[in-house]
């Protein structure tokens, strides 16, 4: 008997109680039990009733005829002896007819039991053996359907159907005959068509599925509570299976589903539905609402999946079975699939499965495809940048941490410079003068009880009231919980930096690190700050580093001295000396966008740490930036004067150098890498002068400027458009990317008001009517025959 019981779901199983395992297992066990007992005796009852058949078994009847046969020859030879004559008809029929019997010969004669004992022993015997049940194949149970029941005068009378058995043979048969017509249909030729109607035939195709996309997303997008069963519509148009127009109809479905998530979206994260929610009833409104959000959180989730699934395919390098998209064509599909998971990266930060959108696109940015690496690149520097609260930006950056770490440092410098896009440094600025302000506190019961009366006390309690109801109406998040959030964000991003810093010291990435530990090195603990600057300074002095890694480092040091690193008692001499030593590798060439870093190196350097920078050092300083300023571009110069000029406004007795007359003994040493012994106050900035005549009007302003003692009122000050503005800043404003100078450079020649525009002015009428008309003949080009124009003039 085939066991129809099936076994209970996972699901099912997790909603049963233990106890009530427990019991089913119980009775299962027991079950097991009694049937294998029960088969055990079956099985000792059939071994008795062959054992019996066995001992018990008669005599051949071969016997039995020769005995008979003996017997008829005696009943012969005594035929005269016996009164047969006195024998009716009927007795002598009977004793044949127990003579033909074996029990009647064989039985023995001088036994007192009746003639069919052994006989009905023998017969229960073979009625034990074959009451035994066998194991044959049977015809499976018919399962039955309990219907209702049906009740009368005599009680309850239970209904049941049933079950319809499928005839497997007769559909089979009828598969086969659909086989064979199809076949047969196959065999027709189909009609051959132009390359012209084919591609008729695909525009009709294309025209009539983009229709149906844009009715189908106008309906979703115009209705969506009503209209969300439609997005299941479209979104089976993703398994488009017409080879001809598969390719671009799924690719507009998916962007064209993409947009309508972003607009129909809520502005919150939809929670899924406890049981007692559902248990409960509601309003037609709010179940309606609630029908929506479902529907919506399903398909958006389908949808994403769809999506992961079209990538992982083109990763993988998979064909489909039915092949009606080739792998070249998959490769296109992906993109499309990259850019709208970027697209609801950026767009739906809030809303269900971000972060499964963010497991997604994090290990894309090191994609080998340059294009599908720049597009995930530029979605998370879009995402930290408007990202205020800071939970998308944790989230990345914890996936980008597992990678860096998962794939061993070997992973692209552009996966590590998105940190650099990260708004911690603007928001804990704003934190930390934001916590300066004290916060207001509530009073507590007993301070009321002693300090105010009884209609103060109400008073103050109405008021208190209404202020926490407007501090729940601004609904803005903690400040406390931001900068837990912040804190965090940082603490992985500085863990990053500083595996790549002790493990993978030759690794592509370290220009990143040392470029994010310059941006963040004010928000390090103090407790790293030695080990770190060792280890900067180390870095330096291997001469593994190209030139912009060791700014990058000179960079990194000083911001971290500059901030908490001011109690700390360091001398960073040894940084001065490698800033002012390779100050010369800067020239107009590659190396000219190296000066951006090194501006920012000398502002955090002089101007933040004044007071423990001594003179002869500045001057060393400010005399070699002057000698750079004539090797480099104009806004490299520019940014350069800009740092003199803070210079000399900074530090006293600077005008020295405007003198040509010696102030100590020596000679300037210009070779001298050390800035406090090359004997720099025993010079003068000459260079001005020649600056002066420089051809970018801004170079010529700033250094006029600087040789007047850069006053800052007065005929020798500068416009407040270039006084207002820092080294850096100028820098980047006269900046010649573009091949342009900024400002224009005004012509030599001013345009004439009598200058010719037309060039037909030069020529006289009659020659320009024999022009026009020579123009306009026709002239007949006759093939060129160059032997016979040789022969011609040869003969002459």
């Amino acid at each position: 008997r085939k066991n129809t019981k099936r076994v209970p779901s996972f699901r099912k199983l997790l909603r049963t109680s233990q106890i009530k395992l427990d019991n089913k297992l119980k009775n299962k066990q027991y079950k097991q039990k009694s049937a294998a007992k029960k088969y055990r005796k079956e099985q000792k009852k059939l071994r008795e009733a062959v054992r019996d058949a066995i001992s018990r078994k008669p005599f051949p009847l071969e016997e039995c005829k020769k005995k008979q046969v003996a017997r008829k020859w005696e009943e012969k030879e005594e035929e005269d002896a016996l009164p047969l004559d006195m024998m009716d008809e009927d007795d002598l029929k009977l004793m044949e007819d127990l003579a033909q019997k074996a029990s009647f010969l064989t039985r023995d004669l001088s036994s007192n039991e009746p003639v069919h004992v052994k006989k009905r022993k023998h017969e229960s015997v073979i009625e034990k053996y074959e009451k035994v049940p066998r194991r044959l194949q049977t015809e499976p149970e018919k399962e039955l359907i309990h219907l209702l029941p049906i009740k009368d005068k005599s009680g309850i009378i239970p209904q049941a159907v049933e079950k319809p058995v499928l005839n497997v043979a007769h559909d089979e048969e009828e598969d086969t005959e659909d086989m064979e017509e199809a076949e047969d249909f196959n065999e027709e030729p189909l009609p051959v068509l132009t390359p012209e109607e084919m591609a008729a035939q695909r525009r009709q195709k294309l025209q009539e599925r983009k229709m149906h996309i844009a009715a189908l997303a106008s309906a979703i997008l115009s209705e969506p509570d009503s209209n969300i069963k439609k997005l299941k519509e479209l979104r089976a148009m993703l398994m488009e299976q017409d080879p001809n127009v598969a390719v671009i109809v799924r690719k507009l479905v998916m962007v064209s589903l993409m947009e309508i998530f972003k607009d129909i979206a809520p502005s919150y994260k939809i929670r899924p539905l406890t049981e007692a929610e559902k248990a409960t009833k509601v309003k037609k409104e709010t179940q309606k609402l609630r029908e929506f959000e479902e529907g919506l959180v399903s398909q958006y989730k389908f949808y994403l999946e769809n999506l992961e699934q079209t990538i992982k395919d083109w990763k993988q390098r998979k064909f489909k079975k039915s092949n009606v998209i080739s792998l070249k064509a998959y490769k296109g599909l992906a993109e499309v699939a990259v850019k709208c998971l970027c697209e609801l990266l950026v767009a739906l930060p809030h809303f269900n499965f971000h972060n499964n959108i963010i497991v997604l696109i994090v290990p894309l940015m090191n994609d080998p495809s340059k294009m599908i690496s720049e597009l995930c690149v530029e979605a998370v520097k879009k995402l930290f940048k408007q990202d205020k609260l800071g939970y998308a930006s944790l989230g990345v950056v914890k996936v980008i941490s597992g990678l860096v770490r998962g794939r061993n440092y070997d992973v692209r410098p552009e996966v590590l410079k998105v940190f650099l896009h990260l708004r911690i440094k603007e928001v804990e600025l704003q934190k930390d003068s934001e916590d300066i302000a004290p916060k207001k506190k509530f009073m507590t019961y007993k301070e009321k009880r002693k300090n105010l009366s009884r209609m103060q006390r109400k008073w103050r309690k109405a008021e208190e009231k209404l202020e926490r109801e407007l501090l729940e109406a601004e609904a803005s998040e903690s400040k406390e919980k931001k900068l837990k959030l912040h804190t965090e964000t940082l603490n992985i991003v500085f863990v990053t930096y500083f595996r790549i810093l002790k493990k993978a010291q030759k690794s592509p990435l370290l220009p990143a690190v040392l470029e994010g530990l310059a941006k963040f090195a004010h928000l390090i603990n103090v407790e790293f700050f030695d080990d770190l600057l060792i280890v900067l300074h180390s870095l330096i002095a291997s001469g593994d580093l190209s030139y912009r890694e060791s700014l990058h480092c000179v960079l990194s040091a000083f911001h971290i001295l500059s901030g908490q690193g001011d109690v700390l008692n360091i001398d960073p001499m040894k940084f001065y000396t490698h800033l002012y030593k390779t100050l010369f590798s800067l020239h107009a060439g590659g190396t000219n966008e190296d000066i951006g870093i090194v501006l920012q190196c000398l502002d955090v350097m002089f101007a933040k740490r004044r007071k423990q920078v001594s003179q002869q050092r500045a001057l060393a300083f400010l005399k070699r930036l002057s000698i750079l300023a004539l090797h480099v571009l104009p806004n490299s110069s520019v940014g350069i004067l800009a740092t003199n000029r803070i210079f000399m406004q900074t530090f006293p007795r600077m005008d020295l150098l405007l003198d040509n007359e010696s102030q100590g003994s020596g000679v300037y040493l210009s070779e001298l890498d050390e800035p406090e012994h090359c004997n720099a106050q025993n010079t003068a900035l000459w260079e001005l002068h020649l600056l002066q005549r420089h051809y970018h009007p801004t170079v010529q302003k700033f250094a006029s400027h600087l040789i007047a003692g850069a006053p800052t009122e007065g005929s020798g000050a500068l416009p407040l458009d270039l006084s207002q503005r820092s080294a850096t800043e100028l820098f980047e404003t006269y900046c010649m990317k573009g091949m342009t100078f900024n400002p224009p450079v005004a012509s030599v020649t001013p345009r004439r008001k009598d200058t010719f525009l037309q060039m037909d002015s030069f020529v006289d009428e009659e020659l320009n009517k024999q022009l026009q008309q020579r123009i306009s003949e026709t002239v007949a080009h006759k093939p060129l025959d160059f032997a016979k124009h040789l022969k011609e003039s040869s003969l002459a």
